[in-house]
């Protein structure tokens, strides 16, 4: 009886390895080709064979030298700073608005936090037409403020996990640091937030990935100023049919640069990341 069930426990692992080897295969298949033929020297779009027979950094080097009708470090720059000040705008209204919803009792509280549960359902892209007549009417269209405006304005809706957060860390740290005569912004900034690493770092990440990879958002503001792409965008229009054939394997380079970033980050602060996650999915 136990020799059977272990035979069946060694044939299910079994079985469970080999389904999960494919699907991961499957996953990485994709990436390896991309950095693969993103040093291709031969060929345009496509070649008959899966593995590049010539290896070149040339594709790189066109990528941030030739601007001749497409500026990468330019657009990698634009992207940059959106993504950072988006972050850091975001950031802090997630943790200020998540602290408030936590620690403080007013009234309207709950009024307050299930109308900002129910706005964050809907999707962004529902807005996006009403978002650009308003930048238009602002004269902000085309213009990389206006993208931070469109990622960090509405940020604190996104208050969940992070309240969850904190709702885990103890009201008595609160009650001692008020008997002591602190302040609730500096009870936010000196006790809580130097504890909460992990919800930080989640929150950092999050709203760093989202200006980074956006595309859609991009392409309705910007327009055609090539100037102030991003990269999404400008890697997009590589891929135009007038463009396509010319500049495949620059954007097949463009699209590796522009993942380090963020592999980086994701590599780095993993164990935060998933330490924020898990403990902000409390209820309270």
């Amino acid at each position: 009886m136990i020799k059977s069930y272990k035979l069946s426990r060694t044939i299910s692992d079994i079985v469970i390895y080999v389904i999960l080897a494919v699907l991961g295969v499957i996953w990485v298949s994709p990436l390896v080709w991309l950095v693969l033929h993103s040093f291709r020297e031969e060929g345009g779009i496509t070649v008959p064979y899966i593995f590049p027979k010539h290896y070149t950094f040339d594709n790189y080097v066109k990528l941030f030298t030739d601007k001749e009708t497409f500026d990468y470090p330019r657009w990698f720059l634009n992207t940059f700073v959106i993504a950072v000040f988006s972050c850091v705008i975001s950031t802090l209204s997630i943790l200020m608005v998540s602290y408030t919803f936590s620690r403080l009792r007013f009234k309207s509280r709950k009024t307050f936090i299930n109308i900002g549960m129910v706005l964050g359902m809907f999707p962004g892209f529902m807005t996006m037409i009403a978002l650009y007549y308003l930048l238009k009417a602002m004269g902000l269209t085309q213009t990389l403020p206006a993208l931070v405006i469109c990622y960090s304005a509405g940020a604190g809706l996104g208050f969940a996990i992070s309240k969850g957060f904190f709702d885990t860390i103890p009201r008595a740290l609160d009650e001692a640091a008020t008997i002591d005569g602190a302040t609730r912004n500096q009870i936010f900034w000196k006790i809580i937030l130097p504890m909460s690493k992990p919800i930080l770092v989640y929150t950092i990440l999050t709203s760093f990935i989202g200006p980074w990879c956006d595309f859609i958002l991009v392409r309705i503001i910007m327009g055609d100023k090539r100037d102030n792409y991003t990269v999404a965008l400008g890697l997009q229009k590589m891929t135009d049919r007038e463009f396509v054939q010319r500049y495949f394997k620059q954007f097949l380079a463009g699209s590796v640069i522009v993942a380090i970033p963020i592999t980086i980050l994701f590599l780095k602060m993993q164990n935060y990341y998933v330490e924020g996650v898990t403990a902000g999915g409390v209820k309270g």
